[in-house]
């Protein structure tokens, strides 16, 4: 392949670490082709939400921090191409720029490094909610949109991206690599200790709860109604609630403390680690997320989630996973839950290719890429002299 290609991992927020480290070991095994270096915007700026994660997934102190902390949509993603454009135009050019996910460092890089006519691979492509009041479902479709190539988690979404004109010659099917990460760090998570920390048994029944999107948290009405939810699900079952900062500041900004303090049977904590979480959801009864992410572990460890949602990117965990959505209201959130707690639970298998080789099949596809693109470029340069 020629010289040695380096490449930009972009991560700024939880899930791109998960995507990202197992992409940067792969890549690190091949010295003689390939520089990854990690690119951290700071989208989370919470010491809790990204050192944690940092440290358990044992990824190296990033090549550069951009430091973009928060802000709206707008300045955020402002912030973040001012900064990564600076970062490129004042240091050596990258071969390739990789960016995972929907998040706003996903659609800021990809941008910043298309503009300046350097290629793009977007990890975890094609995926589709068809809602565009959810802010990643844009950041998904204009990334798809600009990059070179396209590395997709599941068939649906190559569908999905054939539908929308792309190439074919583009899609890639890799697999979730997500679920690299859960399988190299399973035996670890396993060992973690977090039911002590939590004194509780872990044969105790419990069930699991993240909350973070804007459309379920940002909004005091709807952020009652999920409370009021858990309260009453927390009659008949304890129920585990790792607080997302977003959502402990609104608590508190809609004067919402006293549903945190009405349930004894609900243990809010801290963000959890990546182990400690593993270990919650992979021992759970049941699951109640608005994430993206929890609905596709849930899946691979076959343990019942309801998806607080009116629709989900990753339908593939609802027709072959163990995911559900459920309507936003209190009595169909109660019902669904207390079906899944007395024993009326869907059953789901492991969709292809979440298997823990994806980092391994992206480092293929890569590697075929840069060898078309050397030839065609020696081939240019044969043809003008």
């Amino acid at each position: 392949m020629g010289k040695i290609k380096n490449i930009h991992l972009i991560v700024g927020a939880r899930p791109n670490f998960m995507k990202m480290a197992p992409l940067y070991k792969e890549l690190s095994l091949y010295e003689d082709k390939y520089a990854p270096l990690l690119i951290h915007t700071g989208q989370h700026y919470d010491e809790k939400m990204s050192q944690l994660f940092f440290n358990d997934l044992a990824m190296p102190k990033p090549s550069a921090y951009l430091n973009v902390g928060s802000g709206t949509q707008g300045k955020q993603t402002a912030r973040i191409i001012e900064r990564y454009e600076d970062l490129i135009l004042t240091g050596d050019k990258p071969d390739l720029v990789i960016v995972a996910g929907d998040v706003n460092s996903t659609i800021a890089c990809a941008l910043v490094a298309k503009k300046l006519q350097i290629p793009v691979a977007h990890l975890e492509a094609g995926l589709r909610s068809y809602d565009e009041q959810m802010p990643e479902e844009i950041n998904r479709v204009l990334t798809d949109r600009i990059s070179d190539i396209l590395l997709t988690p599941s068939l649906d979404a190559n569908e999905n991206l054939i539908k929308e004109g792309i190439n074919p010659e583009k899609i890639h099917f890799v697999g979730n690599i997500m679920i690299d990460s859960l399988i190299r760090h399973q035996k670890k998570a396993e060992l973690s200790d977090i039911f002590d920390k939590l004194t509780m048994s872990q044969d105790e029944s419990y069930a699991l709860v993240t909350l973070h999107r804007p459309s379920n948290v940002d909004e005091c009405d709807g952020l009652k109604m999920l409370l009021t939810s858990l309260i009453e699900i927390g009659k008949h079952i304890k129920i585990i609630f790792p607080m997302h900062p977003r959502t402990k500041k609104n608590i508190q900004n809609f004067g919402l403390s006293n549903y945190v303090n009405s349930s004894k049977n609900i243990i809010f904590t801290e963000p959890l680690g990546y182990f400690d979480f593993l270990k919650l959801e992979m021992n759970a009864k049941l699951i109640l997320t608005d994430s993206g992410g929890v609905q596709e572990e849930s899946t691979y460890f076959r343990v019942p989630c309801l998806t607080l949602r009116e629709n989900t990117e990753r339908p593939i965990t609802i027709s072959e996973g163990t995911n559900q959505l459920v309507d936003l209201n209190v009595t169909s959130i109660v019902n669904k839950s207390l079906e899944i707690t007395e024993g009326k639970v869907k059953q789901g298998k492991i969709p292809k290719h979440w298997d823990g080789k994806t980092a391994e099949r992206v480092v293929m596809v890569l590697d075929k890429w840069f060898e078309e693109r050397d030839k065609a470029t020696d081939s240019t340069e044969s043809t003008e002299k």
